[in-house]
């Protein structure tokens, strides 16, 4: 008779390997020896791993001791104020998941922790020590806080991102203003790190250095230029969009010549930025070329003839040949040098017109959609306010968008060269015309708080959906948005819209208690929002 095989003592004589791969196949398919066979197998097995999770969790396995961690770097500004201190515990607190389901009308705090961070760097406060983990925890989560949480957080955040690897983030994120980076006067240090250091550590170097020394960025990039694998080569040019100037010109002329085809597209972009830039001149001479005034018919027409080929000189300026599916091979590469083209070249070869007289002009064989499609993007590109607020058009228009602005996307991006009045006006003439359903893809470029005429405009459209017998969750972005974006001046005035209105026969049921809700919670906020400032203090 053999003898069964006696269970170990304790867990620690069966590796956790074991015992997890046991559990997964089962004591039915898998016993082994030293488990009882039968129907105790099952008890032993989940015994030993008892135990053995216990054993792990508690024990602790001897090591060398550890030299000490030199202390954190001291931050030199002022402590939050205690009233400070503890919103911003209470914003940290507020992790997505947490608040059960519907959140009702209490306020959205971790949408506020953006702002409150804004403003407290703003302010030039140091967080509290004990609120750095979640801090980390949140910026690691949400990658839109990371750039104001990491300069909130100061040296000490990357002392403990050294320690724990869940926050390495804040290592790579960190170049943002080169505190950390070798002074300009410190040259050899510049360059041993350029040769030398981590891919991050140069990128931040990089821009750090264009920053406050352009011509030393060039120096430092075009010294290993050559021997720089493609995809860094492409974010390393990158880098030049900051403080484009026109010096950068013969570096970037060089790079129309890369073997990348990305680097030669991104040097062609950044030089038709540059209006006085021999490449933007070519493109104009190109583009002018395609386009002119027929005067034979009873009104002055713009007619267009786009290039027949794509030669190798437009290909090294950065026309790209090969249109998308569903493009036509001359109108994309007519969109291309129209977009390349100095903005200043359509006044004098279109009549002395005015950008505004020129985009009204009647454009002949169906070209004006790509016409002024690229005029959008050449305004954009080149941050030119007088053609962009051309192309936009008036925004009480019946289109919806000017003569060239057709989608929201280039609206919204003609919009962002404008200056913040500017922008706001346009925004709520829009608004008070076509009303909300078009307009949360242009609110989002207006400067917060939004200013009174566009804060009132939005409450005012937001009061007729509601009025309408609609629910509000047709509206929750533009809501959402209003939150955040308001002027807390104006809660005072949606008081009145707090109250549950009575429905109409029309409007959906509950809808006027769902709206009171909303503008509950909107109310809410704004106040919250106030008092975050106060806590704050004055800048």
């Amino acid at each position: 008779m053999t003898a069964t095989p006696a269970p170990p003592d304790t867990a620690s004589d069966v590796p956790w390997d074991e015992l997890v791969t046991v559990a997964l196949l089962g004591t039915g398919r898998r016993t082994p020896p030293w488990l009882p066979p039968g129907r105790d197998a099952p008890t032993a097995l989940l015994d030993l791993a008892a135990v053995e999770t216990v054993r792990r969790r508690a024990g602790l396995r001897p090591a060398p001791a550890a030299a000490r961690p030199e202390p954190a770097a001291p931050d030199p500004r002022p402590p939050l104020p205690p009233a400070a201190a503890g919103r911003l515990a209470l914003l940290l607190s507020d992790r997505p998941g947490t608040g059960g389901g519907r959140r009702g009308a209490a306020p959205d705090l971790m949408e506020l922790l953006p702002q409150w961070l804004s403003l407290a760097n703003e302010r030039g406060f140091a967080p509290p020590p004990e609120a750095l983990p979640a801090l980390l925890d949140a910026a690691r989560g949400r990658t839109d806080l990371r750039p104001a949480a990491l300069a909130f957080a100061g040296p000490r955040a990357l002392w403990l991102a050294r320690l724990n690897p869940d926050w390495r983030f804040a290592l790579r994120s960190a170049p943002g203003d080169g505190s950390e980076l070798p002074p300009p006067e410190e040259r050899d240090r510049a360059q041993g790190l350029w040769q030398e250091g981590l891919f991050a550590e140069r990128v931040a170097l990089l821009a750090a250095l264009r920053r406050r020394q352009p011509p030393a960025a060039r120096e430092l990039l075009a010294s290993t230029w050559a021997t720089e694998r493609a995809e860094d080569r492409l974010m390393f040019l990158d880098s030049l969009r900051t403080g484009l100037e026109p010096a950068d010109e013969p570096f970037l002329e060089q790079a129309l010549s890369d073997r990348s085809r990305n680097v030669r597209a991104t040097a062609a972009e950044l030089l038709s930025a540059l209006p006085g830039s021999a490449l933007a001149w070519r493109m104009a001479a190109r583009a002018a070329a395609c386009v002119a005034i027929d005067r034979t018919r009873p009104d002055p027409t713009i007619v267009v003839e786009a290039p027949h080929q794509c030669d190798p000189g437009m290909e090294r300026d950065g026309v790209v040949p090969k249109p998308p599916a569903g493009r036509g091979e001359r109108s994309w590469w007519l969109g291309q040098l129209v977009e390349a083209a100095p903005l200043g070249t359509w006044p004098a070869r279109l009549g002395r017109r005015t950008p505004e007289e020129i985009v009204a002009l009647p454009v002949a064989d169906d070209w004006q959609g790509e016409l002024h499609a690229a005029w959008c993007r050449a305004a954009v590109r080149q941050r030119d306010p007088g053609w962009s607020r051309a192309l936009l058009g008036r925004p009480s228009a019946a289109e919806a968008g000017g003569p060239g602005a057709v989608y929201l996307a280039e609206r919204a991006k003609l919009l962002s060269i404008l200056d913040a009045t500017d922008r706001a006006d346009w925004v709520a003439g829009f608004i008070a015309t076509h009303g909300l359903s078009e307009a949360f893809q242009l609110l989002g470029v207006c400067a917060v708080p939004w200013a009174t005429p566009l804060g009132r405009a939005v409450v005012d459209a937001l009061d007729i959906a509601r009025d309408a017998g609609s629910y509000p969750w047709s509206f929750s972005g533009v809501m959402g948005l209003a939150e955040r974006c308001l002027d807390p001046v104006e809660a005072s005035r949606l008081d009145a819209l707090t109250a549950i209105p009575d429905e109409t026969e029309d409007a959906s049921p509950g809808a006027g208690g769902y709206w009171a809700e909303a503008f509950q919670r909107l109310t809410r906020t704004l106040r919250l929002r106030a008092t975050m400032r106060e806590e704050l203090g004055e800048p």
